[in-house]
């Protein structure tokens, strides 16, 4: 029996082309890593609300483990709101990395001290990110498959 994609299915992989290519603030080509960025930036290209965006164009260094990271933001948006303009940086993860991990049973050890690692590495990441995106008068948001395939 053949297996069913689901419609928001994560792992697919390619170049993006901009529609609005004045928009588009980084080097080409535009790789996106997921049908989840895939989304966003088809999102924020079409958005009218968007003044320009990025992908992968902010780096971030963190600290983890005692040394020393870099961190590229899957994303980096200018929008006009009712208050006027302001900058967002953006990370995409399943909904799952962003709760903290679970014991069970039913996980063998190393899934759970791999999940525990994965999760303290990615409060290291976020943790400067809002630290960055604030020195900077911006926001930090992290999206999930909840965010982006929301019904509406």
């Amino acid at each position: 029996m053949k297996k069913r994609k689901k419609k928001w299915d994560q792992y697919k992989q390619g170049k993006y082309r901009p529609v609005n290519q004045d928009k588009y603030k980084g080097t080409y080509p535009i790789f996106y890593r997921s049908s989840w960025e895939l989304k966003l930036f088809v999102w924020l290209d079409r958005n009218p609300s968007c003044i320009s965006w990025g992908s992968e164009s902010t780096i971030i260094r963190y600290v983890f483990n005692g040394s020393v990271h870099r961190y590229f933001l899957d994303a980096t948006a200018v929008m006009k709101n009712k208050e006027g303009v302001k900058k967002y940086y953006i990370e995409i993860k399943p909904y799952r990395q962003t709760i903290p991990p679970t014991e069970s049973k039913k996980k063998k050890h190393k899934t759970i001290i791999y999940e525990k690692i994965e999760w303290a590495k990615n409060q290291a990441k976020w943790k400067r990110a809002r630290e960055f995106a604030k020195s900077r008068n911006a926001k930090f948001v992290i999206l999930t498959e909840k965010d982006l395939f929301r019904d509406k």
